[in-house]
């Protein structure tokens, strides 16, 4: 498993956030290194990340990321074309972006430790409907080629049970490639059978070619069964992978020819350009 630190802004344009959205309890799940709760607290919204990376080197988090992100440059400058860039600029722009990001994450998390809480799916260390609307972006569809239908349906329903309104998933494509999770359909209907109807929206995010949807699950009537508790399963199917630091597989820990841009300055406006279908990820 890998861990990003995706802006505010490319938050609010994944799940088509709204200023009322942002006045509403929030979770981020996965929440990895992203600028999200920090940006947000700063903005006012009561907002809290769940991730299992905070279990372990929380206080290092945020310069391994930064340290993860100068290494994934060169990759970003060498398959750019395979990328959508109309609304992140280009490569150069993107790791200002999530450089700035994950400073923004390792200052808010040792500011406000309590609002940063360790946790994984399928089970999560929250009461029933603790939170308004939840937010779960690259790890359920994305990784669906590693976590089985069993995990993302149990994950699915326990998003639910913490959410008293929606929750809201993005992308439905997976991470290795452009297409989408092949038992969406499936995953939807038996969701619709536990009583929690959904329907997929288009957002003003597009990355990997084809992935501007996000799924919408509707919580209000959901009542999840009492002292429900994950299903018992094999640890083989579905387990999540342990964090994955590029940067220290490369022999030399160096990024390659591309030169990172220095993380602090201004990312800038940068207009982009549209990419050929191929690998995601970034």
């Amino acid at each position: 498993m890998l861990v990003s630190a995706r802006s505010f802004d490319e938050y609010r344009a994944m799940f088509a956030l709204t200023e009322h959205d942002l006045r509403l309890g929030i979770l981020d799940c996965p929440g990895g290194a992203a600028g999200f709760v920090a940006e947000a607290g700063r903005r006012g919204t009561d907002a809290v990340a769940v991730d299992p990376a905070y279990a372990d080197d929380r206080e290092d988090l945020g310069a391994l990321v930064l340290r993860e992100i100068r290494h994934k440059h060169a990759a970003l400058v060498r398959d750019a074309s395979e990328y959508v860039w109309t609304r992140l600029g280009g490569p150069e722009r993107l790791t200002r972006l999530r450089s700035r990001a994950a400073r923004a994450f390792a200052a808010d998390i040792a500011a406000r430790p309590d609002r940063y809480v360790a946790g994984s799916l399928p089970r999560l260390p929250f009461p029933d409907r603790s939170f308004d609307l939840v937010l779960g972006s690259h790890l359920l569809f994305s990784y669906g080629a590693r976590l089985d239908e069993d995990f993302h349906l149990a994950s699915l329903l326990d998003l639910a049970r913490v959410s008293r309104w929606q929750v809201r998933l993005f992308p439905v494509l997976l991470h290795t490639s452009n297409v989408r999770y092949g038992p969406l359909d499936r995953v939807r209907s038996a969701l619709a059978e536990h009583g929690v109807p959904s329907r997929l929206e288009r957002v003003g995010y597009e990355f990997q070619p084809g992935g501007d949807e996000m799924l919408v699950l509707s919580t209000a009537g959901y009542r999840p069964p009492a002292a429900a508790a994950p299903p018992v399963r094999d640890p083989a199917a579905g387990a999540l992978d342990p964090v994955r630091w590029r940067h220290r597989e490369a022999p030399d820990g160096r990024a390659g020819p591309a030169q990172a841009p220095d993380p602090v300055g201004d990312p800038g406006p940068g207009p982009g350009h549209r990419g050929a279908t191929g690998r995601s990820g970034a």
